[in-house]
Parts: structure tokens; C-alpha cells; sequence
């Protein structure tokens, strides 16, 4: 059985991993362009860790420039089972206050122009997405954020819009009739493409202000957000930290076999360079 290997993105605020002991920096190069940055490697209460700032070191790469695909296929390369993505949003109820963990349990996507899948050039993967976070990832994340303090916001609908700009006073109030929970511009197509590549994915959010929707706040303000960011990176490192020790050795959740049915394409019909390119993620099923 291979090794344990959790991924770690930094979002906003989050662009190091103190502690990390054996430290590794990698560079990778993938089918789909460069990843963020090169990943730190190293290991963390003895589990390895692959940490990659989602924006870059010095936060260079904006919401609709990430590349998404990239960085989850150089996690799969790593040999990453897990990946908990961080981030900044805003909140969308009264119940949810700046400082708030929130571990959401559904997505609704909104971005426009963003490649997400790796199921293009030849090739058709029809992935289930119903319950877009590992399960067993988001309880130990739960569990994690309350021991270390956290006021922490159980499940949860995170919508992602394309950005960089914040909403609009409309769209806030329009998207206040959805029942979300929490607005944010990152975690679309990340958690799509890390199920298409069989990795555990789920979410630590914190949220930062409550968009513009909120009468009695100020409008979100990139001060402000920056402010509320500091305080929860502590939290957040403290999360993982406390989470990776209570990883399984072995993975028995829908994540782990996401293919089994998953791909449409004869194998035959699956281009050369295509298959090539997709070794690491379809090897196994061809």
C-alpha cells in the first residue's frame, strides 16, 4: 500500500506551511501547463504533506488565471490521496460571522471559461459529483477546527462565481434566495477535477465579511478581508495539523474509485497523446 499523502492549497493568507519537517522543494511540469508554484514537500506530525499556494507565492495569479488542472495533476504525480483546499469567502447568512470555519458539503458553480475536466482531446469521463467532498474528509475536518478553537459551521453550499471583482449588490441579494451558505471564487473546478483524478477532496473556509448584502455591515473591503485572513490562517494551520493524524490508511469512500465507471471512450478510440497525457489519472482502468 502506498504511503499516506496529503495535499495541502493555500488560499488567501495561506501561502506557507510552518512545522513541515524534511522539507523538499518540487517543480513540476504537466500536459496542461505549469502548476502555481513548485510544491513544498515534506512531512507534518510524520504524515507527508505537498503544500502549493493556490495564488503563487506573493498572491501573483488571480481566481480566473489559476490553473486548475495543472495543479490537481501534479498532485495525482506527488502521489496525493487527500487535498484540502483553503479559503477565503464571504458569508451569506446572519448565522455565519467573519472568523466562521466552515466546512461546506455542496458546491453551485458559477464561473464561466474555466477548463474543468481532464476528460477533453479524445476522450469522455462522466464523473458522479452529486456529493462533490469526500465524506470522510470534511468529519475529520470538523472535528479538527473544533478542537483547535474554531467556531465551526457544519456543512454548508458554497457558491463559486469567476471574479476577481466581489458581487454586485443584486447578485448578492439574488444569491441570498438560493439558501447559500458561503460565496467564494476558488474551490470550482478544483474539487470537480481532484474527484475526476480519484483524490479525497474537501474544503476549510473562512469567511472573511458578508459580501455586500448585509445592511448593517460595510461593503467587503480587501482591508478588511485581509485583517479576519490573518486571524484564521493561525486556525487553519492548527486544523491540518490536528487532521492529517486522523487520516485512514486506507481510503473506502466514493473518492478512491470516482472511474470505476466512469469512462465513456473505447480504448481503442482513445487517442495516442491522450492516453499518454492521462496515464497517471485513467492508467489503472486502461
Amino acid at each position: 500500500m502506498a504511503e499516506k499523502m496529503v495535499g495541502v492549497i493555500g488560499g488567501s493568507g495561506l501561502y506557507e506551511m510552518e512545522g513541515l519537517e524534511d522539507v523538499q522543494p518540487i517543480s513540476l511540469k504537466t500536459p496542461f501547463g505549469d502548476p502555481s508554484d513548485s510544491f513544498v514537500v515534506g512531512r507534518l506530525e510524520g504524515v507527508r504533506i505537498a503544500f502549493l499556494p493556490r495564488h503563487g507565492r506573493g498572491h501573483r495569479i488571480s481566481p480566473s488565471s489559476l490553473n486548475f488542472r495543472a495543479n490537481i495533476y501534479a498532485m495525482k504525480l506527488l502521489g496525493v490521496q487527500w487535498i484540502i483546499g483553503v479559503s477565503a469567502v464571504g458569508s451569506m447568512k446572519e448565522s455565519i460571522h467573519p472568523g466562521d470555519m466552515v466546512v461546506p458539503n455542496q458546491f453551485i458553480d458559477r464561473t464561466v471559461g474555466r477548463p474543468s475536466t481532464f476528460f477533453s482531446n479524445g476522450i469522455v469521463g462522466h464523473v458522479s459529483f452529486a456529493d462533490p467532498v469526500c465524506p470522510v474528509l470534511s468529519q475529520i475536518l470538523l472535528q479538527a477546527g473544533k478542537e483547535v478553537g474554531a467556531n465551526v459551521q457544519k456543512d454548508g453550499i458554497y457558491l463559486c462565481i469567476e471574479g476577481p471583482q466581489f458581487s454586485t449588490r443584486a447578485e448578492s441579494r439574488l444569491y441570498r434566495t438560493w439558501g447559500v451558505d458561503i460565496i467564494g471564487m476558488t474551490n470550482i473546478p478544483e474539487a470537480k477535477l481532484a474527484r475526476e483524478a480519484e483524490i479525497c477532496y474537501a474544503t476549510i473556509a473562512f469567511a472573511t465579511d458578508y459580501d455586500c448584502w448585509h445592511e448593517t455591515e460595510e461593503d467587503v473591503s480587501i482591508g478588511e478581508v485581509l485583517r479576519i485572513l490573518a486571524q484564521s490562517t493561525k486556525i487553519a494551520k492548527s486544523a491540518i495539523r490536528n487532521a492529517v493524524k486522523r487520516l485512514p490508511e486506507k481510503r473506502d469512500c466514493i473518492c478512491a474509485t470516482a472511474l470505476k465507471y466512469a469512462l465513456i471512450t473505447g480504448k481503442k478510440f482513445i487517442p495516442e497523446q491522450t492516453r499518454k497525457d492521462l496515464e497517471p489519472i485513467i492508467g489503472k482502468y486502461l
